[in-house]
């Protein structure tokens, strides 16, 4: 696939299934080149046989919930301000009428148990901040006061002068006239009007400086986790608070002596409290390869039925469904993501795995939907069931037809015996081909069998790319994501070599010869490390990096505490794992590449290692994105996307000749 095939790869997001398992709702997008921006709609599909079809015409649908008796779909569409609100339409299809007016647009949704409201986040301004005064643009608001350790987070910006709350709202009537669409793919350019917005007056559950999130309705309340902006040191802790839907009051369900920091919540039909949670121990910081498990509260204690040694429910895991008195939640091994059904003694089935990477799902009764990517899909629906799941959509037919490499799965043992996993990706023909040494982000992250478009066009190039998850990664296991704490560029560093080295002697259409290496975030921080220390590479590109630890101390959103805990507090011990620190060793061409408005790795990270680089006369270039954060290669503007592409492309095509 080339860069502008992009546009054929169609996401899935997590479906909604209606009470009876009768119907599934879901989203679908892709990006979209000329209107330079995600496009995507809502499509039903009718169990076990229907095929799917097109639900809704909005520029961007998504997050569809289902009301408790199927009547309602609840969902987000930007507004004309491009605002996420909240819409609601019959689930048949219709015209979707406008439920919320949130001047920062709309977070999170759920209903009531009794289906007659709606429950949602949004981010509450400041007065006189982000346009509620009109004419007063930002460079001419009063000036912010920091007070906390924390001030922003990436794709966001400053956090304290709009704090997300919980609002109630009565939902709308809609009109069960549905909309009929045979169209076989996304389409964008038949967008329904805008609807006015209904005439219901939302009524707010919190106010204040917290900010709340991971909502969860259970009877006549909600759940919620609150992130405070802390003022001498950070604390991932988080307590779960039950608001009273009346506006009433508020209780504690779990305290912060639970020593546990909370990423979802569900509530099974007898009042079961089930809790995705990782134990960051009581100083509240310990979060390197998180212990992410499932638990079940009551009475104020946490019980956990998962063991996070042998199940990762981290991250990809951001959701749990009830089903009967089990959880449903997604375990990532290996480069897999697999569905497991837990019940409330432990014990633990298996309910969707093979080469599938799970990314939502949903269960009512017996049946069981959920939305994967798979070697040759970036996205279906399947049905589970006894044997291997019903793929129930065929929308990585577009991709297919672009061009699509399945890679070769290998494991190499390294230099002290450890196994390496990873794949390698490759033109069809004799070569010899140049190769990409591709290295991820977090670390704690993992590679994994899905569609990857960054691979696939560096292979539609005519390179052969290599990738690993090596020790620090996730998905193996907690000692190996752990194995670097502390000793950055050490273990991770020889794997990913180690890796590259078993991958060109396996494979004699590999020219170890022709060598170039190239990661983002974690990925860009391994990369300007390797290059200081292994000058075989012809070539290098560094993006978006974690490379100067001390300032990422004081400039990145996770700063307070993320290079505390992966790369220590003593400034010699500092110092061996930066990549600052041995900048002046590097002889490799490298390519910098960053976005402006990243806060998670900020943009000085990028310009003093570029300035370092040049100043010792290493032959370097920058490219900076306007307009972009730290998700620009995965959720960024579709030109810049293709742009990023042309630019690596044409790196290589100077650095690391095909021909």
């Amino acid at each position: 696939m080339g860069p502008t095939d992009i546009q054929k790869l169609l996401g899935v997001g997590r479906p909604a299934l209606s009470s009876q398992g009768g119907f599934a709702v879901f989203s679908v997008s892709r990006p979209d080149l000329p209107a330079n921006r995600t496009v995507g709609q809502l499509w039903r599909i009718d169990l076990p046989d229907g095929a799917p079809r097109r639900l809704t015409r909005g520029v961007l649908d998504t997050a569809p919930v289902l009301s408790p008796d199927d009547t309602r779909l609840a969902f987000l569409r930007p507004d004309a301000r491009g605002r996420s609100q909240v819409f609601v339409v019959a689930p048949a299809g219709g015209e979707p009428v406008q439920a919320t007016d949130a001047p920062l647009g709309v977070g999170e949704v759920v209903w009531t148990t009794d289906g007659r409201s709606l429950v949602y986040t949004a981010r509450m301004p400041e007065d006189g901040r982000y346009g509620t005064v009109e004419g007063l643009d930002a460079a001419a608001e009063a000036p912010r006061r920091i007070t906390g350790v924390r001030w922003n987070a990436n794709g966001l910006g400053y956090l304290a002068d709009r704090p997300a709350q919980i609002f109630v709202i009565a939902a709308p009537e809609v009109d069960s006239e549905p909309f009929y669409d045979p169209a076989p793919a996304v389409r964008d350019e038949d967008v329904a009007a805008r609807p006015t917005v209904i005439g219901a007056t939302p009524r707010a559950l919190t106010d204040g400086d917290l900010s709340w999130s991971t909502l969860a309705v259970a009877g006549e309340e909600v759940l919620a986790v609150p992130d405070r902006i802390e003022v001498d040191r950070r604390d991932l802790r988080t307590p779960v608070i039950a608001h009273h839907l009346d506006g009433s009051g508020r209780r504690e369900v779990l305290g912060t002596d639970a020593n546990l920091s909370v990423t979802g919540l569900a509530v099974a039909d007898d009042g079961t409290v089930a809790a995705l949670a990782s134990d960051v121990g009581s100083a509240g910081t310990d979060f390197v390869a998180p212990g992410t498990a499932l638990f079940v509260i009551a009475a104020g204690e946490a019980r956990v039925l998962t063991d996070p040694e042998t199940i990762d429910l981290g991250e990809v895991g951001s959701h749990l469904t009830p089903i009967g008195d089990d959880v449903l939640v997604q375990d990532r091994r290996r480069g897999r993501v697999r569905l497991l059904r837990v019940a409330r003694d432990g014990s633990a089935a298996t309910v969707i795995d093979g080469d599938r990477e799970v990314l939502g799902h949903a269960a009512s009764g017996s049946v069981i939907v959920a939305a994967v990517a798979t070697p040759d899909s970036f996205g279906e629906m399947v049905l589970a069931g006894p044997g291997e799941p019903r793929v129930l959509t065929a929308f990585g037919a577009s991709a297919a037809a672009a061009g699509i490499v399945e890679p070769r799965e290998l494991t190499v043992r390294g230099r002290d015996g450890y196994p390496v996993h990873g794949w390698v990706a490759r033109p069809d023909g004799d070569g010899p081909f140049p190769v990409v040494l591709q290295i991820h982000g977090g670390p704690y992250a993992s590679y994994g069998v899905h569609l990857f478009d960054e691979t696939q066009v560096l292979v539609d190039a005519g390179y052969a790319v290599v990738y690993c998850n090596p020790r620090g990664s996730a998905g193996y296991g907690r000692a190996h994501g752990r194995a670097i704490r502390q000793a950055m560029g050490t273990l991770d560093h020889h794997d990913v070599i180690d890796f590259l080295d078993g991958a060109l002697e396996s494979d004699p259409t590999l020219d170890a010869g022709r060598l170039g290496i190239m990661g983002g975030s974690y990925g860009g921080y391994l990369t300007a490390w390797i290059i200081a220390h292994d000058h075989r590479f012809r070539g290098a590109i560094v993006e978006r990096g974690f490379l100067e630890p001390t300032s990422f101390q004081g400039t990145s959103d996770i700063g307070s505490f993320f290079g505390d805990e992966y790369v220590g507090v003593d400034p010699e011990l500092i110092a061996a794992q930066s990549p600052m620190a041995v900048v002046g060793q590097v002889r490799t061409p490298t390519l910098v590449m960053h976005a402006e408005e990243d806060h998670r790795c900020p943009l000085e990270q990028a310009t003093r290692y570029y300035s370092a680089l040049t100043r010792a006369g290493v032959p370097s270039e920058m490219l900076l994105f306007p307009g972009e954060n730290h998700e620009l290669t995965r959720s960024g503007r579709p030109r810049h996307r293709v742009e990023r592409f042309d630019a690596v492309l044409e790196w290589w095509a100077r650095h690391l000749p095909v021909a």
